[in-house]
């Protein structure tokens, strides 16, 4: 892999590093764009390494807010493995999308089926860390099925807006990018 190469991972690996430390976001930090970022990585990107990379940065950074900025540990539980399979799933469907997108000159579109592929690996992302950490985290051990689908639809809107939310923003980032002139001058030079 040359430096070039690398440079073109950068922007999700900032995201994510600039995002993670709060997972719904503050007066002060962006809402996390975990779920964005390795569905970005699976539709721009076909590199498992850089899978492996993402999913690297995560734990680390997940460490260094819990155990220096003072973040709460509150989601570290045995539940917390089930973040590989989570990420996972939004990478495979950005891997999934990358089959709908269209990215022609400056047309950049993210269709309906790619659409429709994000909000079903973001259900299946929901359902794993979600499910994951209320049936196996501890904190929730007289836990009913009714009161899961209770917090789970309380919950869910706001996971799956985000997801979506950077997601488009990052096509709107490349739409932007791809119209500039020097990265046309580039391209065709």
């Amino acid at each position: 892999m040359n430096t070039k190469q690398i440079y073109r991972y950068l922007p999700l690996v900032a995201l994510m590093g600039a995002t993670r430390m709060h997972h719904f976001g503050s007066a002060f930090s962006l809402p996390d764009a975990s779920l964005a970022v390795f569905f970005l990585a699976g539709l721009f990107f076909s590199s498992r390494t850089f899978f492996i990379a993402l999913l690297l940065e995560a734990g680390l950074l997940d460490y260094v807010a819990i155990s220096h900025l003072g973040v709460s540990d509150f989601c570290v539980s045995p539940a917390y493995v089930f973040l590989i399979p989570t990420y996972f799933a939004m990478w495979f469907g950005g891997r999934l999308a990358a089959h709908f997108k269209s990215m022609q000159g400056t047309e950049v579109t993210l269709s309906i089926p790619a659409m429709a592929t994000l909000l079903a690996s973001t259900t299946t992302a929901f359902l794993l860390s979600n499910g994951s950490f209320y049936w196996l985290s501890g904190r929730h051990s007289n836990g009913t099925m009714t009161e899961y689908v209770e917090r789970a639809l309380n919950y869910y809107p706001t996971y799956a807006g985000y997801a979506v939310m950077y997601v488009v923003l990052g096509f709107a980032a490349v739409k932007v990018i791809k119209m500039l002139p020097d990265f046309k001058t580039s391209k065709t030079a």
